[in-house]
């Protein structure tokens, strides 16, 4: 089984030397650059299992970066940035970041969530049981084995967090799962950071799935304890 392959994209080399010891030492590959346009070159060249992108290049803002990955890869991204405001936060897991860590951060909460990621690779590669290949709910398809989404006969894109979630959920239709639950599959973790990164990735999943707030089809709110997928 091939090492794991990690992109570090930062523009203080300190802070890259660190990680790349950090990243070797858990016997992943690591490849690091200090710029936006070199980390999309690489993303093509080197094809990444995970990117951990700071936002503050020198050449391209990192949430351009985000954009122009999601317009060509759903490689996972960890944000690692100085920008520690809700907004900028919110704008980065918009734009199709699958989590972020405020600096200055714990090494081990990296590790922990680059685990998390990899784990997810893993099960997701592995052979899915026949019965559960599609699942089927209203005028909603999910095809795990094509990683495709469907909705009125329309494919649905969705990033990879957006997926991981609606797959989690598909697994325990009709069951609700709380916050914690969700939280520590998909990111690892309970941090405060991780309900905003729900929450965020809920609201856009119910956006793309035509949710009306007031009258939700598919997606079930359990007020102060979590959702849940509807079993229809």
């Amino acid at each position: 089984m091939m090492e794991p392959l990690i992109l570090v994209v930062d523009d203080e080399k300190s802070i890259r030397n660190f990680l790349q010891v950090s990243i070797e030492t858990q016997g992943y590959k690591c490849v690091d650059t200090d710029n936006g346009s070199s980390a999309l070159m690489l993303a093509v060249s080197r094809c990444p299992d995970i990117i951990i992108l700071d936002l503050g290049l020198p050449d391209i803002d990192g949430l351009e970066v985000i954009k122009k990955l999601r317009a060509f890869s759903q490689v996972p991204i960890i944000v690692i940035s100085a920008r520690g405001h809700d907004r900028e936060k919110v704008e980065a897991l918009d734009a199709g970041a699958d989590d972020y860590l405020t600096k200055p951060f714990s090494v081990l909460e990296l590790l922990a969530r680059i685990r998390v990621i990899l784990r997810h690779n893993s099960l997701n590669e592995a052979p899915a049981e026949a019965e559960d290949l599609i699942y089927k709910i209203k005028n909603l398809v999910i095809d795990t084995d094509k990683r495709r989404i469907w909705l009125d006969n329309e494919e649905v894109r969705l990033t990879p967090n957006e997926y991981k979630v609606l797959m989690l959920l598909a697994k325990n239709r009709g069951k609700v799962l709380t916050h914690k639950f969700i939280t520590k599959d998909i990111w690892g973790g309970i941090l405060a950071e991780d309900i905003q990164s729900l929450r965020v990735c809920m609201g856009n999943l119910r956006r793309k799935l035509g949710e009306d707030p007031s009258q939700p089809k598919y997606i079930i709110t359990e007020i102060g304890v979590g959702y849940r997928l509807v079993d229809e």
